[in-house]
């Protein structure tokens, strides 16, 4: 089961946020106070709804009992209704809707457990108003409708059991941590009550309990009927439901990390990291999961927020992960459609990167404004070259390059990598990196990978085969710039020193110094230049035959990551 979409109306600042698509990912963006924390709060209230919805008998959504707890998880009408709508006669209901897909295991499941047919789609929704409970109804068309809300609370606690929901808030002290864990074992230990062996032990707790229950009972009975002379028994009973409880309570988490310590000692960000992390390798067999959390970059130190992202991408393999956030790092640059603008009381579906952009306040270059996707290259020579060349062996990065969404960025020297991987990471693009196969090269890749900025799937090397160094001049036919290079520079390159299994570059050095010529980096530059405009105007010619592969692996990746 998953939650394909979740609606808010009239909740604190939130009046309208229609049918926000939930995905394995989802973040919710927008400036302060513009409401994402209020989305995140409203599911968690739905979702805590169907739970108690679930267990008759134990309803915690009273008045009284609001009060008394002070939880934001409950709904409470005078706080969270609009305050400038409370005054009108109609329209005073917050409404919450969600929509959860069934495969075909569970909608013969959910028939053969509430004896009702489903197409696969389960639609919720839950009003609260100011002096009545929530009213929960299943939004179903037809004759089946009526069947379907008179078993809500059966329906209710289908999905109870099918979806594990935790809520992480942005404030996360080491008492809102433990409750995160809290939760967590209460749901792990409520799996466990289901064990025979279990259940044994609990019957053996009672039966070892109730004589000194019942003797208290006794106790309690003398002095009473004196006073209440019609009075025939006393009786102290804890009940089941109570017994299992507390059997899921109290417990301490010691960190040892030199100095075994308790939790509640250790800074904010130790905790913050606690609750995110104990939710990353958690699967419940047999139910999906939701995990939401507010800021996850809360308390964080700029680095430990590069690991923090690895742990959201595990957690989204085997959970629903739904965050708000203001850092860059967390946006989903491979799906926008996953990225919802919270703005003026309102929510969406983020339709451009450039939006995206502008509600966060990131400044990007001219050249990344509308830019969703990057090609890092080593020099200014290659973007010349490729900027013709990829249009030539793809119809469909032609269009993203035409578009101005696909850019290729030049950082000017392998040794500027992660400072450019930094900078794209921040203006929000996926990128993808092409490197020159030799010692500048392979150094650049191991220390941007070392700190997070590169893997080996978004990296092309160019390999040239026999070639143990090799860099992207040495895929080009020499045939296409060859008769250039003569005319600018008199050096003919038919000589046998250039046709070695050095890299480009060192060939053509040689080939130079052995014509009397001079050479720098100046001259270095000048003949790549010459090498790349010749190919820019004969694409179609410039490829060596037997050296193109990695350039064909390259257009393979590039079409991958455009198609996510």
């Amino acid at each position: 089961m998953r939650l394909v979409n979740f609606s808010v109306t009239n909740f604190r600042s939130i009046t309208t946020a229609h049918k926000i698509a939930i995905s394995n990912t989802t973040i919710l963006i927008g400036k302060n106070n513009e409401g994402k924390s209020n989305i995140l709060k409203a599911l968690s209230i739905a979702m805590k709804v169907l739970q108690e919805h679930a267990a008759p008998g134990r309803f915690l959504f009273s008045r009284a009992r609001i009060k008394y707890r002070n939880d934001e998880s409950f709904y409470l009408w005078e706080r969270d209704f609009p305050i400038n709508f409370q005054k009108r006669k109609q329209g005073n209901q917050s409404i919450f809707r969600l929509e959860f897909d069934l495969d075909e295991k569970e909608v013969i499941e959910f028939k053969d457990t509430i004896k009702s047919n489903l197409n696969g789609t389960l639609p919720i929704e839950i009003k609260f108003s100011k002096e009545k409970k929530p009213s929960i109804k299943v939004c179903k068309s037809g004759k089946g409708s009526k069947t379907l809300n008179s078993k809500s609370t059966q329906i209710a606690d289908f999905i109870a059991k099918k979806i594990s929901f935790n809520y992480i808030p942005a404030i996360r002290t080491d008492k809102k941590v433990l409750r995160v864990i809290d939760s967590m074992l209460s749901q792990e230990l409520r799996i466990l009550e289901k064990e025979q062996t279990y259940q044994k032990a609990l019957d053996t707790i009672k039966k070892l309990q109730q004589p000194l229950l019942n003797k208290l009972a006794e106790k309690i009975k003398e002095p009473l009927s004196e006073f209440l002379p019609n009075m025939t028994e006393v009786k102290i009973d804890i009940p089941e439901q109570e017994r299992r409880t507390a059997l899921r309570k109290k417990f301490n988490v010691i960190i040892d990390d030199g100095t075994p310590t308790n939790i509640e000692f250790k800074g904010d960000g130790v905790k913050s990291l606690a609750a995110l992390a104990l939710l990353k390798n958690r699967y419940l067999e047999g139910s999906a999961s939701i995990v939401a959390i507010e800021e996850p970059e809360s308390h964080l130190h700029p680095a430990a927020i590069h690991q923090l992202t690895e742990i959201i991408n595990s957690l989204a393999t085997t959970s629903q992960v739904i965050i708000t956030t203001h850092n860059p790092l967390f946006v989903d640059r491979h799906s926008l459609k996953s990225n919802v603008i919270i703005d003026n009381g309102k929510a969406s579906s983020a339709r451009s990167i450039k939006a995206i952009r502008e509600i966060l306040g990131v400044k990007a270059s001219d050249n990344l404004i509308n830019a969703n996707y990057a090609l890092v290259v080593e020099g200014e020579e290659d973007a010349i070259a490729l900027k013709s060349l990829l249009p030539f062996l793809s119809e469909k990065l032609a269009k993203f390059m035409k578009n101005n969404l696909l850019v290729i960025e030049p950082i000017r020297g392998a040794g500027n990598l992660s400072y450019k991987l930094s900078l794209l990471n921040s203006s929000l693009c996926v990128y993808h990196v092409l490197l020159d196969n030799d010692d500048a090269g392979r150094k650049s890749y191991d220390k941007a990978s070392k700190e997070g900025l590169v893997t080996v799937k978004n990296c092309t090397m160019i390999n040239c085969l026999g070639m143990s160094n090799s860099e992207f001049e040495d895929c080009l036919d020499i045939s296409v710039y060859k008769q250039k290079i003569y005319d600018k520079f008199g050096v003919n390159l038919k000589d046998n020193k250039f046709r070695c299994k050095l890299k480009w570059s060192e060939r053509i050095k040689s080939v130079f110094l052995d014509t009397g010529k001079p050479w720098n980096e100046t001259i270095e530059k000048e003949v790549k230049r010459v090498v790349s405009q010749c190919v820019a105007r004969n694409p179609g010619a410039s490829l060596n035959t037997h050296k193109r592969s990695s350039l064909d692996a390259l257009v393979s990746a590039l079409e991958t990551l455009v198609k996510i």
